[in-house]
């Protein structure tokens, strides 16, 4: 199959198990600690007004970015829950209740509209910390040295690679963060090994590279990329007034970021213009890891899963 005929698909590594985001269902699979695959399954609403804003450009780079994060984090928050389970003592796994009965909270509207909320203020958050300190930290230390301003770009944009991969390394180095990589890796597999129109098997995919230019990692690289060109179109007499423009100019930034990644993922294919896409390759170097069968396997049962819901058409 084709990758022409087929719908793209993406996802995300969340504790121990991957989520597939389908046309009608995101699917996390996730292993509990006896080597049972559970499911998490979240049917996709489809409100107009989001979906007229997905189709300008710019503008459906950023929506794409909230709702990627809101929904991330509702996965992200059961994988937790699940892996916090299997962490505790046997004999306080379970809640007891009125009447000698055991009952599993669950999760109410009010719960996932929290942590669809919370995900979006820690992604905002986090971007604005990797936005403004590396100008804070270039501006002190460079501020009086020269006053070309694509200069000041260019370091501020060194700092923040600096900062990302320091970051990114150290964090690696933990058992859980490591295994979250492999699970990464192992999302980055399926989907090309189903964009290929493999069979989808451990051995078949784990035939298959853990980078993928899709990847939001890229994403990352070209937000850093693209914001030195955007800033130099700005000029600043203060420090402040250099902040206040970065956290301005963040969506603008944001939104050709994730419209650099959608062009070279489509030149990808191009012996000439496919270099485009590797610096966020090289920086999935550090975000994936090779992953085990066990988590490929996590991995495939996700994504079957996923397919399956595409193809019964569940809808909320």
């Amino acid at each position: 199959m084709s990758q022409s005929t087929q719908n793209i698909y993406g996802g995300q590594a969340v504790i121990e198990g991957v989520m597939f985001a389908g046309r009608n269902a995101n699917v996390t699979a996730v292993r509990r600690k006896n080597n049972e695959i559970i499911f998490y399954e979240v049917p996709r609403k489809t409100t107009p007004w989001i979906q007229n804003l997905k189709k300008i450009p710019i503008v459906r780079g950023v929506v794409a970015i909230l709702e990627s994060s809101a929904k991330g984090s509702q996965h992200l928050n059961f994988s937790m829950e699940s892996y916090a389970e299997d962490e505790l003592p046997a004999d306080k796994d379970k809640e007891d209740v009125p009447g000698g009965k055991e009952e599993k909270k669950g999760w109410s509207l009010s719960m996932i509209v929290g942590v669809a909320v919370a995900g979006i203020l820690s992604f905002v958050f986090g971007k604005l910390v990797f936005t403004v300190v590396p100008a804070l930290i270039e501006q002190l230390i460079f501020g009086h040295a020269f006053k070309n301003i694509i200069v000041h770009n260019l370091i501020e944009g060194a700092i923040k690679i600096l900062f990302l991969l320091s970051y990114l390394y150290f964090i690696s180095l933990t058992p859980l963060i490591k295994r979250l990589f492999q699970y990464h890796g192992a999302e980055h597999k399926v989907i090309s090994a189903y964009e290929a129109g493999a069979e989808l098997t451990v051995d078949n995919v784990q035939g298959f590279t853990r980078l993928h230019y899709r990847c939001g990692s890229s994403f990352i690289v070209f937000s850093v990329l693209v914001g030195v060109i955007v800033y130099s179109f700005f000029h600043w007499d203060s420090l402040w007034e250099r902040v206040y423009l970065r956290v301005l100019l963040l969506p603008v930034v944001l939104g050709f970021s994730y419209e650099a990644l959608r062009f070279t993922n489509a030149l990808r294919d191009l012996p000439v213009l496919r270099f485009l896409g590797y610096p966020g390759l090289w920086l999935q170097k550090l975000t994936t890891k090779e992953p085990t069968d066990d988590q490929v396997a996590v991995s495939i049962a996700s994504f079957n899963r996923m397919l399956e819901l595409d193809r019964q058409g569940v809808r909320s």
